[in-house]
């Protein structure tokens, strides 16, 4: 694997990480300041938070492998 395909790997890592930490604000907020009211939201907002997570996990994994555990 070529050092720009590492990078890119990388740099898919870190935006994954982002999302899924922006996604778990939203159900901090979710979960501290509109419960019982907003209980609605509460599966869609855990799913996508989920799938977030998942999605990081997925891309770290991928990096890890490619650059041998090396972070």
């Amino acid at each position: 694997m070529t050092e720009e395909e590492l990078k890119k790997l990388e740099k898919d890592v870190k935006k994954t990480k982002r999302l899924a930490s922006e996604q778990a604000m939203e159900l901090h907020d979710l979960i501290e300041d509109r419960l019982p009211d907003a209980y609605a939201e509460l599966m869609g907002i855990a799913q996508a938070t989920f799938d977030a997570c998942k999605a990081w996990d997925e891309a770290n994994k991928k990096f890890m492998a490619a650059s041998g555990g090396a972070s």
